[in-house]
Order: structure tokens, then sequence, then C-alpha cells
């Protein structure tokens, strides 16, 4: 058999949970996950989280599980060999995941360049100032693209360079090796962060405000889409990374129990992240004599301005030992996502032209890396922030949305479901077919509806329209307009799409000719 022609495999169940599970966890869970749990009636927020677990999450997961392995591809191909009309849909996020990528990465460099710092403490006695005027040199405009930051590109560099390198190595030898080293070091690290976190003193402040139910809060629909996006994101559903990795798996393996261990080792890490954040937050909150409102918040303010504040409070030893240990888990748990949004784009074209491995895994690198260096600019900032808002709003829930729709009512649920059902352990019930057909499209296109009225109603972050539409909607159309370039383009091997599932594996029978 041609070598363009193979498909990787993972050498065991425990190979691919790691991978999944890497895919998964990723910084969202240690800088998202605590303030919607604080933000969102505390404990009562568990509540609505559950839900979505058990009617979106665990259903979505086993959908692409059992797509991917069925139809034996990446998501362009897996859409293919199902119908023929849908191929495009699948090349949406093999496009979306390089959009992704390209900022991800550049989140990466500065934990990386944080990491370095962290051994000096080298972000000065006004962590915020030095964050966004001397680190990142953010100009005054999304327009405004002066002041490149040569660290920055340097850590992208590296970044990019991880990513190549197991890339290249292949499934078994690159991906899931690295998952294998990164995930279980990452879950120490983050029981050491979380054990030092609560024996801090003013732990309890934090603790009891992040866990301390508001039930009045149950009543309002957004805690609820925030539940559901929580877990459609963190789970990385619709980007074809869960397609993408299924496609590894042998013949006989249990999707079902995969799904369920995918879900809740996901939802567990969070939940650990989040006791460890509120338990330090709570510290800074004493320290400084302020309500734990005052230090409070998420995202980039969380991880490189909030944080680099309590370490400076935590002296020269625990201080920089923290630091040294957070930073790690953001690089950890960044690589082990950002491999799979490399694999989904590079499987994509791997299928499509039959072109080996190792020469897609470069040109995807370089163009990456290529893509990447835009946010090493004073703009980079809004750049990433309208970017990633416009991913995240419209393209992803469209995708998961779309997905559900077509997979659960055109190609037919009830046959995805026998599938999984004839190879696992865990026999998926009628439930199952509600919630892909009625409840999770339902659920998505609120969520999308209630984005756009926004939208329409207040813009994003006081940014320009002119920039929301360059940065925003011109990347939705671009990403539309690729997937149906990519459809009109023939496959390197016809062959290949007549073969609609893994009782039909091309790749099989190529091996028996």
């Amino acid at each position: 058999m041609n070598e363009t022609q193979e498909r990787g495999q993972w050498s065991d169940k425990l190979g691919f949970l790691m991978a999944v599970i890497g895919s998964a966890v990723g910084l969202g869970n240690i800088w998202r996950y605590p303030y919607l749990l604080y933000k969102d009636g505390g404990g009562a927020f568990l509540v609505p989280y559950f839900v979505a677990i058990i009617t979106a999450g665990i259903p979505l997961v086993l959908l692409e599980y059992g797509f991917g392995h069925k139809f034996r591809g990446s998501a362009p191909l897996s859409y293919t060999r199902a119908n023929r009309k849908f191929e495009w849909i699948g090349w949406v996020p093999a496009f979306a995941s390089m959009v992704i990528l390209s900022y991800y990465c550049v989140i990466l460099s500065w934990a990386f360049n944080y990491l370095i710092k962290s051994f000096s403490f080298g972000w000065t006695q006004d962590p915020n100032a030095y964050f966004f005027d001397e680190f990142l040199g953010l100009s005054s405009s999304p327009f405004d693209f002066s002041g490149f930051s040569l660290p920055i590109m340097v850590g992208i560099v590296l970044i990019w360079g991880i990513n190549w390198y197991y890339t290249y190595r292949g499934v078994s030898s690159g991906i899931e090796k690295v998952n294998k080293f990164m995930m279980p070091a990452l879950v120490t690290i983050m029981v050491i962060i979380v054990i030092r976190g609560v024996t801090l003193e003013g732990a309890t402040l934090g603790l009891n405000a992040l866990f301390t139910p508001d039930f009045s809060r149950l009543g309002d629909i957004r805690v609820w889409l925030d539940a559901y996006g929580q877990v459609f994101f963190s789970l990385s559903l619709a980007m074809g990374a869960l397609i993408t990795y299924a496609s590894y798996l042998p013949r006989k393996t249990d999707l079902n129990n995969s799904a369920f261990i995918t879900a809740f080792a996901n939802c567990g890490f969070e939940f650990l992240a989040a006791i460890g954040v509120f338990g330090i937050l709570g510290y800074m909150a004493t320290q400084q004599n302020v309500p734990i409102d005052d230090v409070v918040t998420q995202s980039v303010g969380l991880a490189f301005v909030a944080f680099p504040q309590v370490l400076l409070l935590m002296g020269p030893f625990w201080g920089k030992l923290m630091g040294v240990l957070f930073f790690t888990s953001l690089i950890f748990a960044g690589i082990t996502s950002s491999l799979s949004l490399i694999e989904t784009f590079t499987s994509s074209f791997i299928d499509k032209t039959g072109i080996e491995r190792k020469k897609v895994a470069t040109v995807a690198g370089l163009i990456g890396l290529a893509s990447s260096l835009a946010y090493a600019s004073g703009a980079g900032l809004y750049l990433l922030d309208i970017i990633d808002h416009y991913v995240n709003a419209y393209v992803i829930v469209t995708l998961g949305m779309v997905e559900a729709i077509l997979i659960g009512w055109v190609v037919g649920a009830s046959k995805m479901r026998a599938h999984a059902n004839e190879i696992s352990y865990i026999r998926l019930g009628a439930w199952w077919e509600i919630m892909i057909k009625f409840v999770t499209p339902i659920v998505l296109f609120v969520m999308l509806a209630l984005s756009i009225v926004q939208e329409i109603r207040t813009g994003y972050e006081g940014y320009p329209t002119s920039a929301l539409l360059l940065y925003g909607v011109l990347m939705i159309v671009i990403a539309v307009v690729f997937g149906i370039v990519m459809q009109a383009r023939g496959w390197n091997n016809p062959a290949m799409v007549k073969y609609d599932g893994y009782e039909h594996d091309y790749y099989e029978l190529e091996q028996k000719r």
C-alpha cells in the first residue's frame, strides 16, 4: 500500500483517551470555568452545568466519536462518505481549527515568556501596566499594527515548532506520546496548585464565594446558556478534532464508555482548577484587604495580570514556584489542545490530496506560523479578541447545530446509535436520539440568536464596526468560501469516497489488494 494512503492508529485505548482529554482540557478550563462558576450562582451553577453535560455534552461527544469511527476519516472525508453534498461543511472546521490555532499559539507564547519571567518576577510591581503597555506594547487601535514584540515572536516560533514536530511524527509516535506525558503531568501540577491554594490564608474567602449557591440565578436564561456554552467549547465539539481522533481508533473499541470518560474527566479537571484559582484569589483579596469581587477576573486578565499580582504577594520562594507551576500548566493544557487543532487540518489535507503527512504537517506549520505573527504586533490583542469572539459565538455554534441536524436527521441518528451500541458495553437508549435531533439544535439555535441580537444592539466590546466586519465577519465568509472551493476540487483517489462506513474501510481494502 502506498505510504500516502496510510492512516495512523492509536496504539491503545489509553493513548486515545489521553489525546481526546488533552484536546478537551485547555486554557478555558483554567481561566474561564472558575469565573463562570462564581458569576452564575456559585454552587447553583452546577445544576445547569451537569444538565448541559447530560443533554448536550455527552450526546455530541458520542455523535462525533461514532461519526469519525464509522466513516473512518477526517471531518471532510467523513461528511463526504455520509453524503457527497456535505463535504464543504467538513472543511469549515478544518479552516476554523487553523484560525483558532493561529492565536492559541500566541497565548502559549505569552505563557512561555511568563514562565521564564517567573524566576525573577519579571513583570515588575505593576503587572497590569507591564502586561499591556510593555510586554504586549498594545496600540491604541485595532488597525495599528506597529511595535512587533521580539519575545512574543520567539515564543510563537517555539510553540509552532512543538506542534509541527509532534504532528510530523504522526498519531502514535507523536500526538499520543506527548499526551501520555503531558496529561498526567498537567493533573499533577494542578493538584499541587490546588493543595497550596487551599492552604493559603484567606483561601476560605474565595472558596465560600465560589461555592455558596445562589439559586435565584437559575431563573436567568443566560446562566443556562453559559453552562451549555462552557460544556460545548471545553469539550472541543464541532471543531472536527473528535471526529478526526475517533477515525484513528481500531475496529473494536468501546465508543460509549470513552465518551463518558472524556466528558467527566474534563468536568473534573475544570472543577479542580476552580478550587485552586479561587483559593489563591481569596488569599489575594485577604492580603489586599478588598472584597473578593475586586480581584475576580477571567481569561487574559486572570492569567497575566491577577496571578502575577498574587505571586508577588507570596514572596520569593512560593511566588516563583507557583509561577513556574501555573504557567507550565497553561503551556501543557494549551499544547495538548493545539495538537488536536493542527491534526484536524493536517488529516483533512492528507485525505484529500494523498500527500504524505510529513509534507502536509510542514506546510501547515509554516502557514500557521506566518498567520500568528500578526498577533505579535501592537494590535495583536484586539485582533485575537475579535476573531476568538466570532469563531466561538458564531462559527463553532453554527457548526454544532448543523452537525446535529445533518447527522441526526439526514445521516440518521438511529444508524449512528446502532453503530456505537454494536461495539460498546454501555448501550445508548432512545434518549440520545432525542438529545441530538431536538434538544441540542434548539439550545444552540437560541445561543446563536441571542448572540446575533446582542451584537446588533450593542456591538462587541466597543470595537468599531469596521474592525468587526474586517476581522470577524470576513473571516466567517472566507471559511465558507474555503469549504466550497475545497469541495469543488476532486479527491486524489476518488475510490476513497465510495466506501461509506467502517465495514467498507478504504485503507483496509487497499491493504488486502
